[in-house]
Protein backbone atom coordinates (compact mmCIF):
# COMPACT_ATOMS: atom_id res chain seq x y z
CA UNK A 1 0.00 0.00 0.00
CA UNK A 2 1.62 3.54 -1.00
CA UNK A 3 1.95 6.19 2.07
CA UNK A 4 -1.11 8.65 1.63
CA UNK A 5 0.13 11.81 -0.59
CA UNK A 6 0.35 13.90 2.18
CA UNK A 7 3.13 11.66 3.69
CA UNK A 8 5.13 11.46 0.25
CA UNK A 9 8.18 13.62 0.42
CA UNK A 10 10.50 14.48 -2.24
CA UNK A 11 13.44 16.28 -0.40
CA UNK A 12 15.87 15.43 -3.13
CA UNK A 13 13.00 16.61 -5.85
CA UNK A 14 12.44 19.67 -4.18
CA UNK A 15 16.13 20.91 -3.72
CA UNK A 16 16.58 20.13 -7.25
CA UNK A 17 13.65 22.24 -8.29
CA UNK A 18 15.17 25.14 -6.56
CA UNK A 19 18.20 24.57 -8.35
CA UNK A 20 16.69 24.74 -11.37
CA UNK A 21 14.63 27.62 -10.92
CA UNK A 22 17.91 29.52 -9.86
CA UNK A 23 19.64 28.71 -13.11
CA UNK A 24 16.45 28.32 -16.01
CA UNK A 25 13.67 30.28 -16.53
CA UNK A 26 10.80 28.51 -15.52
CA UNK A 27 12.88 25.63 -14.04
CA UNK A 28 12.47 23.34 -16.80
CA UNK A 29 13.09 23.75 -21.38
CA UNK A 30 9.15 23.05 -21.65
CA UNK A 31 6.63 24.78 -20.06
CA UNK A 32 4.77 21.64 -19.75
CA UNK A 33 6.89 20.01 -17.84
CA UNK A 34 7.05 22.53 -14.90
CA UNK A 35 6.41 22.22 -11.35
CA UNK A 36 3.80 24.29 -11.40
CA UNK A 37 2.24 21.61 -13.74
CA UNK A 38 2.31 19.48 -10.54
CA UNK A 39 0.86 19.58 -6.97
CA UNK A 40 3.33 21.32 -4.32
CA UNK A 41 6.33 19.77 -3.25
CA UNK A 42 5.10 16.75 -5.67
CA UNK A 43 7.28 17.73 -8.79
CA UNK A 44 9.47 14.76 -9.19
CA UNK A 45 12.83 15.11 -11.02
CA UNK A 46 14.10 12.40 -12.99
CA UNK A 47 16.94 10.47 -12.40
CA UNK A 48 16.38 7.89 -15.04
CA UNK A 49 14.03 5.33 -17.17
CA UNK A 50 13.60 2.33 -18.87
CA UNK A 51 10.55 1.19 -20.35
CA UNK A 52 7.77 2.50 -19.50
CA UNK A 53 9.08 3.36 -15.84
CA UNK A 54 11.37 6.33 -14.70
CA UNK A 55 13.11 7.25 -11.05
CA UNK A 56 13.20 10.04 -9.59
CA UNK A 57 16.13 11.63 -7.72
CA UNK A 58 15.04 10.55 -4.65
CA UNK A 59 14.72 6.75 -5.52
CA UNK A 60 11.11 6.14 -6.54
CA UNK A 61 10.12 4.61 -9.20
CA UNK A 62 6.86 5.60 -11.34
CA UNK A 63 5.11 3.86 -14.27
CA UNK A 64 4.77 6.48 -16.46
CA UNK A 65 2.50 8.21 -19.06
CA UNK A 66 2.60 10.75 -21.53
CA UNK A 67 6.79 10.19 -21.73
CA UNK A 68 8.46 12.74 -22.90
CA UNK A 69 5.44 14.96 -23.63
CA UNK A 70 4.08 12.02 -25.96
CA UNK A 71 7.42 11.77 -27.89
CA UNK A 72 9.36 8.03 -26.17
CA UNK A 73 5.99 5.68 -27.69
CA UNK A 74 8.44 3.02 -27.81
CA UNK A 75 9.41 3.41 -24.43
CA UNK A 76 12.78 4.41 -22.59
CA UNK A 77 16.07 3.26 -23.87
CA UNK A 78 14.75 1.33 -26.50
CA UNK A 79 17.10 -1.57 -27.49
CA UNK A 80 16.72 -0.77 -31.34
CA UNK A 81 16.83 2.87 -30.88
CA UNK A 82 19.75 3.05 -28.66
CA UNK A 83 21.45 0.43 -31.03
CA UNK A 84 20.66 2.37 -33.82
CA UNK A 85 21.64 5.52 -32.69
CA UNK A 86 25.36 3.74 -30.96
CA UNK A 87 26.18 2.32 -34.22
CA UNK A 88 26.36 6.65 -35.57
CA UNK A 89 28.33 8.01 -32.49
CA UNK A 90 31.59 7.06 -33.14
CA UNK A 91 31.19 8.03 -36.99
CA UNK A 92 30.42 11.80 -36.86
CA UNK A 93 27.44 13.47 -36.19
CA UNK A 94 27.42 16.43 -38.24
CA UNK A 95 29.68 17.37 -41.61
CA UNK A 96 29.91 20.00 -43.86
CA UNK A 97 28.00 18.46 -46.45
CA UNK A 98 25.03 16.18 -45.85
CA UNK A 99 26.04 12.65 -44.47
CA UNK A 100 24.37 9.70 -46.36
CA UNK A 101 22.19 9.18 -43.71
CA UNK A 102 19.69 12.15 -44.38
CA UNK A 103 19.12 10.45 -47.96
CA UNK A 104 18.38 7.38 -46.55
CA UNK A 105 16.46 8.81 -43.43
CA UNK A 106 14.17 10.79 -45.98
CA UNK A 107 13.43 7.64 -48.18
CA UNK A 108 12.69 5.63 -45.14
CA UNK A 109 10.05 8.66 -44.13
CA UNK A 110 8.23 9.16 -47.51
CA UNK A 111 7.99 5.10 -47.77
CA UNK A 112 6.30 5.33 -44.48
CA UNK A 113 3.68 8.66 -45.30
CA UNK A 114 3.69 7.39 -48.30
CA UNK A 115 1.17 10.61 -49.00
CA UNK A 116 4.20 13.00 -48.84
CA UNK A 117 6.85 13.83 -52.22
CA UNK A 118 9.01 15.55 -49.85
CA UNK A 119 10.80 15.95 -46.58
CA UNK A 120 13.20 18.26 -44.59
CA UNK A 121 14.22 17.19 -41.20
CA UNK A 122 14.63 19.76 -38.31
CA UNK A 123 15.24 19.41 -34.44
CA UNK A 124 11.17 20.63 -33.04
CA UNK A 125 8.05 20.94 -34.10
CA UNK A 126 7.97 24.83 -33.76
CA UNK A 127 10.40 25.06 -36.42
CA UNK A 128 8.67 22.66 -39.00
CA UNK A 129 5.40 24.44 -38.20
CA UNK A 130 6.36 28.02 -38.85
CA UNK A 131 8.13 26.50 -42.25
CA UNK A 132 5.04 24.93 -43.32
CA UNK A 133 3.58 28.47 -42.70
CA UNK A 134 6.00 30.80 -44.13
CA UNK A 135 6.21 28.60 -47.46
CA UNK A 136 2.27 28.78 -47.55
CA UNK A 137 2.29 32.53 -47.85
CA UNK A 138 5.12 32.29 -50.03
CA UNK A 139 3.21 30.00 -52.61
CA UNK A 140 0.56 32.04 -52.24
CA UNK A 141 1.53 35.95 -51.91
CA UNK A 142 -1.50 35.90 -48.85
CA UNK A 143 -0.36 37.23 -45.29
CA UNK A 144 -3.27 35.38 -42.83
CA UNK A 145 -2.73 32.16 -41.12
CA UNK A 146 -6.05 30.17 -39.94
CA UNK A 147 -5.71 28.01 -36.82
CA UNK A 148 -7.99 25.55 -35.31
CA UNK A 149 -9.50 27.72 -32.37
CA UNK A 150 -9.76 24.30 -30.20
CA UNK A 151 -6.48 23.04 -30.59
CA UNK A 152 -4.04 24.17 -28.11
CA UNK A 153 -0.45 24.31 -29.55
CA UNK A 154 1.16 24.74 -32.87
CA UNK A 155 4.37 26.46 -32.62
CA UNK A 156 6.71 28.82 -29.79
CA UNK A 157 6.93 30.96 -32.75
CA UNK A 158 5.06 34.85 -32.59
CA UNK A 159 2.56 33.85 -35.23
CA UNK A 160 0.88 31.56 -32.68
CA UNK A 161 2.24 32.33 -29.47
CA UNK A 162 0.76 36.10 -29.96
CA UNK A 163 -3.16 34.23 -30.03
CA UNK A 164 -2.78 32.58 -26.50
CA UNK A 165 -2.53 34.62 -22.92
CA UNK A 166 1.42 34.59 -22.66
CA UNK A 167 1.64 36.98 -25.63
CA UNK A 168 4.00 39.08 -24.34
CA UNK A 169 6.41 40.61 -26.63
CA UNK A 170 4.48 40.31 -29.55
CA UNK A 171 3.32 42.39 -31.31
CA UNK A 172 -0.42 43.35 -31.90
CA UNK A 173 0.50 43.42 -35.95
CA UNK A 174 1.88 40.01 -36.06
CA UNK A 175 -1.26 38.86 -34.08
CA UNK A 176 -3.62 40.13 -36.34
CA UNK A 177 -2.37 37.59 -38.94
CA UNK A 178 -3.26 34.24 -37.28
CA UNK A 179 -7.22 34.26 -37.82
CA UNK A 180 -9.05 31.39 -36.12
CA UNK A 181 -11.94 28.70 -37.32
CA UNK A 182 -13.80 26.15 -35.52
CA UNK A 183 -13.21 22.50 -35.57
CA UNK A 184 -15.50 20.16 -37.13
CA UNK A 185 -17.77 22.91 -38.31
CA UNK A 186 -17.63 23.64 -42.25
CA UNK A 187 -19.85 26.09 -42.61
CA UNK A 188 -17.84 28.38 -39.98
CA UNK A 189 -14.77 28.02 -41.57
CA UNK A 190 -16.26 29.16 -45.06
CA UNK A 191 -17.81 31.99 -43.34
CA UNK A 192 -14.25 32.97 -42.30
CA UNK A 193 -12.84 32.30 -45.80
CA UNK A 194 -15.72 34.09 -47.46
CA UNK A 195 -14.84 37.07 -45.10
CA UNK A 196 -11.11 37.29 -45.51
CA UNK A 197 -11.36 36.27 -49.16
CA UNK A 198 -7.95 35.84 -51.34
CA UNK A 199 -5.70 36.78 -47.86
CA UNK A 200 -5.43 33.20 -46.23
CA UNK A 201 -2.46 31.60 -47.11
CA UNK A 202 -3.25 28.39 -45.08
CA UNK A 203 -5.50 26.30 -42.74
CA UNK A 204 -3.72 24.02 -39.91
CA UNK A 205 -4.79 21.71 -37.40
CA UNK A 206 -4.06 18.55 -35.70
CA UNK A 207 -5.86 15.91 -38.11
CA UNK A 208 -7.80 14.10 -35.69
CA UNK A 209 -11.14 14.32 -36.34
CA UNK A 210 -13.16 12.25 -38.82
CA UNK A 211 -12.52 11.49 -42.31
CA UNK A 212 -15.74 13.23 -43.64
CA UNK A 213 -14.54 16.35 -41.79
CA UNK A 214 -11.05 16.23 -43.23
CA UNK A 215 -12.20 15.72 -46.59
CA UNK A 216 -14.46 18.53 -46.19
CA UNK A 217 -11.58 21.23 -45.48
CA UNK A 218 -9.50 19.64 -48.07
CA UNK A 219 -12.40 20.65 -50.73
CA UNK A 220 -12.75 23.95 -48.64
CA UNK A 221 -8.73 24.68 -49.08
CA UNK A 222 -8.77 23.74 -52.73
CA UNK A 223 -12.25 25.69 -53.26
CA UNK A 224 -10.67 29.20 -51.54
CA UNK A 225 -7.24 28.68 -53.23
CA UNK A 226 -5.22 28.04 -49.66
CA UNK A 227 -2.83 25.47 -48.63
CA UNK A 228 -3.93 22.59 -45.80
CA UNK A 229 -1.37 21.92 -43.60
CA UNK A 230 -1.83 18.85 -40.65
CA UNK A 231 -0.05 19.18 -37.76
CA UNK A 232 0.59 15.79 -36.79
CA UNK A 233 2.75 16.11 -34.32
CA UNK A 234 0.63 13.74 -32.26
CA UNK A 235 -1.09 11.87 -34.06
CA UNK A 236 1.69 11.13 -36.52
CA UNK A 237 1.96 7.32 -35.96
CA UNK A 238 0.05 7.17 -33.09
CA UNK A 239 -2.81 7.34 -35.62
CA UNK A 240 -1.22 4.60 -37.90
CA UNK A 241 1.86 4.43 -39.13
CA UNK A 242 1.32 7.01 -41.58
CA UNK A 243 0.17 9.18 -39.76
CA UNK A 244 -4.03 10.46 -39.66
CA UNK A 245 -3.53 10.79 -42.98
CA UNK A 246 -2.72 7.60 -44.07
CA UNK A 247 -5.53 6.61 -41.53
CA UNK A 248 -8.56 8.86 -43.07
CA UNK A 249 -7.14 8.98 -46.63
CA UNK A 250 -6.94 12.43 -46.84
CA UNK A 251 -4.01 14.40 -47.84
CA UNK A 252 -2.88 17.63 -46.98
CA UNK A 253 -0.40 19.92 -49.12
CA UNK A 254 2.19 19.91 -45.83
CA UNK A 255 2.41 17.88 -43.18
CA UNK A 256 4.52 18.48 -39.99
CA UNK A 257 5.97 15.88 -37.59
CA UNK A 258 7.86 14.88 -34.22
CA UNK A 259 7.30 13.74 -30.75
CA UNK A 260 7.18 9.93 -31.75
CA UNK A 261 9.13 10.12 -34.81
CA UNK A 262 12.47 10.11 -32.67
CA UNK A 263 11.01 8.13 -29.34
CA UNK A 264 12.66 11.10 -27.56
CA UNK A 265 15.63 11.93 -29.95
CA UNK A 266 15.20 15.87 -31.47
CA UNK A 267 14.16 14.98 -35.20
CA UNK A 268 11.17 16.81 -36.62
CA UNK A 269 10.07 17.19 -40.34
CA UNK A 270 7.77 18.93 -42.68
CA UNK A 271 6.72 16.77 -45.55
CA UNK A 272 4.37 17.74 -48.68
CA UNK A 273 3.77 17.83 -52.33
CA UNK A 274 6.34 18.27 -54.22
CA UNK A 275 5.18 21.29 -56.25
CA UNK A 276 5.34 23.53 -52.96
CA UNK A 277 7.94 21.85 -51.04
CA UNK A 278 10.49 22.12 -54.34
CA UNK A 279 9.70 26.16 -53.25
CA UNK A 280 12.69 25.67 -50.55
CA UNK A 281 14.94 24.29 -52.58
CA UNK A 282 17.38 24.94 -56.13
CA UNK A 283 15.64 23.39 -58.70
CA UNK A 284 12.82 25.81 -59.46
CA UNK A 285 12.34 29.16 -61.27
CA UNK A 286 10.74 31.27 -58.45
CA UNK A 287 11.74 33.12 -55.83
CA UNK A 288 13.69 31.23 -52.93
CA UNK A 289 12.09 30.04 -49.51
CA UNK A 290 14.11 30.44 -46.61
CA UNK A 291 11.97 26.81 -45.59
CA UNK A 292 14.05 24.98 -43.01
CA UNK A 293 18.18 25.55 -42.43
CA UNK A 294 18.79 24.25 -38.96
CA UNK A 295 22.92 23.55 -38.28
CA UNK A 296 21.42 20.31 -35.93
CA UNK A 297 18.70 19.60 -38.22
CA UNK A 298 20.04 16.35 -39.40
CA UNK A 299 22.23 15.17 -36.97
CA UNK A 300 23.31 11.63 -37.71
CA UNK A 301 22.29 9.90 -34.62
CA UNK A 302 18.69 11.85 -34.76
CA UNK A 303 18.31 10.57 -38.23
CA UNK A 304 18.99 7.13 -36.97
CA UNK A 305 17.25 6.62 -34.24
CA UNK A 306 13.93 8.28 -36.52
CA UNK A 307 15.21 5.21 -39.28
CA UNK A 308 14.61 3.05 -36.18
CA UNK A 309 11.12 3.83 -34.95
CA UNK A 310 9.82 4.24 -38.47
CA UNK A 311 11.03 0.36 -38.64
CA UNK A 312 10.00 -0.70 -35.31
CA UNK A 313 6.51 0.98 -36.06
CA UNK A 314 5.64 -1.15 -39.12
CA UNK A 315 7.65 -4.53 -38.49
CA UNK A 316 6.30 -4.63 -34.58
CA UNK A 317 2.65 -3.35 -35.39
CA UNK A 318 3.10 -0.43 -32.42
CA UNK A 319 0.29 1.29 -33.13
CA UNK A 320 -2.07 -1.38 -33.24
CA UNK A 321 -0.27 -1.90 -29.85
CA UNK A 322 -0.61 1.42 -28.58
CA UNK A 323 -4.75 0.87 -29.04
CA UNK A 324 -5.06 -2.07 -27.20
CA UNK A 325 -2.70 -0.85 -24.18
CA UNK A 326 -5.28 2.14 -24.31
CA UNK A 327 -8.79 0.62 -24.59
CA UNK A 328 -7.95 -1.67 -21.51
CA UNK A 329 -6.30 1.07 -19.39
CA UNK A 330 -9.18 3.23 -20.34
CA UNK A 331 -11.96 0.82 -19.45
CA UNK A 332 -10.16 -0.14 -16.31
CA UNK A 333 -10.38 3.75 -15.08
CA UNK A 334 -13.23 4.26 -16.07
CA UNK A 335 -14.53 1.28 -14.36
CA UNK A 336 -12.49 2.37 -11.15
CA UNK A 337 -13.82 5.65 -11.14
CA UNK A 338 -17.95 4.65 -11.21
CA UNK A 339 -16.68 2.09 -8.39
CA UNK A 340 -16.16 5.23 -6.08
CA UNK A 341 -18.90 7.04 -7.77
CA UNK A 342 -16.83 9.58 -9.51
CA UNK A 343 -17.98 8.25 -12.79
CA UNK A 344 -18.99 11.18 -13.90
CA UNK A 345 -16.14 13.59 -12.40
CA UNK A 346 -12.88 11.54 -13.80
CA UNK A 347 -13.38 11.40 -17.22
CA UNK A 348 -10.75 9.66 -19.21
CA UNK A 349 -10.97 11.10 -23.20
CA UNK A 350 -9.62 10.67 -26.50
CA UNK A 351 -8.09 8.05 -29.08
CA UNK A 352 -7.22 5.16 -27.11
CA UNK A 353 -3.26 5.96 -28.08
CA UNK A 354 -3.67 9.46 -26.54
CA UNK A 355 -5.95 9.26 -23.50
CA UNK A 356 -5.67 12.44 -21.64
CA UNK A 357 -9.02 12.80 -18.63
CA UNK A 358 -10.39 15.62 -16.98
CA UNK A 359 -11.34 16.21 -13.75
CA UNK A 360 -14.60 17.69 -12.72
CA UNK A 361 -16.32 19.63 -10.17
CA UNK A 362 -19.47 18.98 -7.71
CA UNK A 363 -20.98 20.67 -10.77
CA UNK A 364 -19.01 18.94 -13.86
CA UNK A 365 -17.14 21.86 -14.34
CA UNK A 366 -13.19 21.47 -15.36
CA UNK A 367 -11.22 21.97 -12.01
CA UNK A 368 -7.75 22.45 -11.37
CA UNK A 369 -8.26 21.84 -7.97
CA UNK A 370 -9.86 18.42 -8.18
CA UNK A 371 -6.86 17.64 -10.72
CA UNK A 372 -4.30 18.63 -8.27
CA UNK A 373 -6.01 16.24 -5.53
CA UNK A 374 -5.88 13.56 -8.09
CA UNK A 375 -2.28 14.14 -9.50
CA UNK A 376 -1.15 13.91 -5.84
CA UNK A 377 -3.00 10.39 -5.10
CA UNK A 378 -1.29 9.03 -8.36
CA UNK A 379 2.24 10.17 -7.43
CA UNK A 380 2.20 9.19 -3.60
CA UNK A 381 0.81 5.24 -5.81
CA UNK A 382 3.94 5.86 -8.03
CA UNK A 383 1.79 6.88 -11.31
CA UNK A 384 3.70 9.71 -13.10
CA UNK A 385 0.36 11.02 -15.02
CA UNK A 386 -0.23 14.21 -16.46
CA UNK A 387 -2.45 12.53 -19.05
CA UNK A 388 -2.67 8.55 -19.71
CA UNK A 389 -1.22 8.68 -23.15
CA UNK A 390 0.30 4.84 -23.25
CA UNK A 391 3.83 3.95 -24.47
CA UNK A 392 3.96 0.70 -25.94
CA UNK A 393 6.87 -0.56 -23.14
CA UNK A 394 3.36 -0.81 -20.62
CA UNK A 395 2.60 -3.79 -19.40
CA UNK A 396 -0.31 -5.69 -18.13
CA UNK A 397 1.14 -5.63 -14.61
CA UNK A 398 1.60 -1.78 -15.07
CA UNK A 399 -2.62 -1.10 -16.03
CA UNK A 400 -3.15 -3.12 -13.51
CA UNK A 401 -1.21 -1.42 -10.84
CA UNK A 402 -2.14 2.16 -12.77
CA UNK A 403 -6.13 1.30 -12.51
CA UNK A 404 -5.52 0.29 -8.74
CA UNK A 405 -3.98 3.74 -8.05
CA UNK A 406 -6.53 5.69 -9.76
CA UNK A 407 -9.14 3.59 -7.61
CA UNK A 408 -7.71 4.74 -4.51
CA UNK A 409 -7.42 8.23 -5.96
CA UNK A 410 -11.11 8.04 -6.53
CA UNK A 411 -11.95 6.91 -3.67
CA UNK A 412 -10.51 10.61 -2.02
CA UNK A 413 -11.78 12.39 -4.89
CA UNK A 414 -15.26 11.20 -3.27
CA UNK A 415 -14.63 12.34 -0.45
CA UNK A 416 -13.27 15.90 -1.36
CA UNK A 417 -16.81 15.81 -3.24
CA UNK A 418 -19.13 14.57 -0.42
CA UNK A 419 -17.31 17.36 1.57
CA UNK A 420 -17.95 20.05 -0.63
CA UNK A 421 -14.66 21.18 -0.75
CA UNK A 422 -11.09 19.58 -2.34
CA UNK A 423 -8.95 22.06 -0.33
CA UNK A 424 -8.05 20.12 2.54
CA UNK A 425 -6.64 17.34 -0.15
CA UNK A 426 -4.62 19.61 -1.80
CA UNK A 427 -1.08 20.76 0.55
CA UNK A 428 -0.40 23.88 -1.24
CA UNK A 429 -1.73 25.69 -4.25
CA UNK A 430 -3.78 24.19 -6.84
CA UNK A 431 -1.91 23.15 -10.61
CA UNK A 432 -1.72 25.84 -13.06
CA UNK A 433 -2.74 25.98 -17.08
CA UNK A 434 0.64 26.72 -18.67
CA UNK A 435 -1.06 29.34 -20.92
CA UNK A 436 -1.71 32.45 -18.14
CA UNK A 437 -0.94 35.79 -18.56
CA UNK A 438 0.60 36.29 -14.92
CA UNK A 439 2.96 33.79 -13.08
Amino acid sequence: MAPPAEEFPLPRSRAANERLHALVPGGAHTYAKGDDQYPADLAPVISHGRGAHVWDVDGNRYVEYGSGLRSVSLGHAHPRVVEAVRRELDRGSNFVRPSIVEVEAAERFLATVGTAEMVKFAKNGSDATTAAVRLARAVTGRPLVAVCETHPFFSVDDWFIGTTPMNAGVPAATTELTVRFPYADLAATEEMLARHQGQVACLILEPAGQADYLAGLRALADRYGCVLVFDEMITGFRWSEAGAQGLYGVVPDLSTFGKALGNGFAVAALAGRRELMERGGLRHPDERVFLLSTTHGAETHALAAAMAVLTTYVEEGVTARLHAIGERLAAGVRDAAAGAGVGDHVAVRGRASNLVFATLDADLRPSQEYRTLFLRQLIAGGVLAPSFVVSSALSDADIDHTVDVVAQACAVYRKALDAGDPTPWLAGRPVKPVFRRLA
